[in-house]
Order: C-alpha cells, then sequence, then structure tokens
C-alpha cells in the first residue's frame, strides 16, 4: 500500500508549487491506494497550475483524488526574487561598464562592487568572475 511519502515523491513538483503557493491542505491521506487532498489556493491559476503539474507526472493521474477549493482571501504567494547572474571580465571593461549593460545605468556599478567585496571599482581584473545582483 503506497504511503503519502510515496506520493509526495511521485508528484513532487506539485507539491513543491503547493508548498510555494501557500496553498492550505485540509486533508492530505491515502484512502483504497489513492492520496486524497483536499485544500485552497489563493487563486484559480495557482489551482490550475497545480493540476498541470500532476497531469505532467501522470496524465490519467488514476491514483490522486484532488479537490482544491480556490479562497481568495488566501495571501498570494510572494513573487520569484530574480537571480543573480554571473559575469567574467574581459579586457576592456570597467564596472561602469558592466553596470550600463546589465542594468542600462552606468552608476549603478556600485551595486557590483559591493556585492563581490571590491572596496577599489578601479580594480578590477580581466578573468576576474564578478556577482551581478539583480
Amino acid at each position: 500500500m503506497p504511503t503519502v511519502d510515496d506520493f509526495r515523491q511521485k508528484y513532487a513538483p506539485a507539491f513543491a508549487l503547493i508548498e510555494k503557493g501557500g496553498v492550505r491542505l485540509d486533508h492530505l491521506h491515502v484512502q483504497d491506494d489513492k492520496l486524497v487532498m483536499t485544500g485552497a489556493a489563493c487563486s484559480e491559476d495557482l489551482r490550475n497550475q497545480i493540476w498541470n503539474e500532476i497531469k505532467g507526472v501522470d496524465p490519467n493521474y488514476p491514483d490522486v483524488q484532488v479537490d482544491i477549493e480556490v479562497d481568495t482571501t488566501l495571501p498570494a504567494p510572494p513573487p520569484d526574487a530574480p537571480a543573480a547572474q554571473s559575469y567574467t571580465v574581459v579586457s576592456g571593461d570597467t564596472l561602469s561598464k558592466i553596470a550600463k549593460n546589465f542594468y542600462g545605468d552606468a552608476s549603478q556599478y556600485q551595486k557590483i562592487a559591493d556585492a563581490n567585496g571590491i572596496d577599489d571599482p578601479n580594480s578590477i581584473q580581466v578573468g576576474q568572475e564578478l556577482t551581478i545582483p539583480a
């Protein structure tokens, strides 16, 4: 007989979205070899995304019974924070030039300097790996 953990592994993408989206799970148990899940999501879109993840694992989903309603009083999940990028310094680069390239504003060079612990913005070296914060 499969366990809840077995289903969590099988449907990991759906459970990741449930966690990330702040879905309220009211019931989560196994009954008659099926995962039974009831709860609420903050939006129809999130509910549909969860179903898409379930169907992505198994288009027929014969081992899952899901009833997720929409409850607009639930808080929306926080937006994804943009990721930092990596950049390797090439000949002719300055922090201002790099800032202009990534941010469209050369005066943002200090953001790059701070993220990389650079005290002197004129001291970057060719081949140096920089973190470019979002």
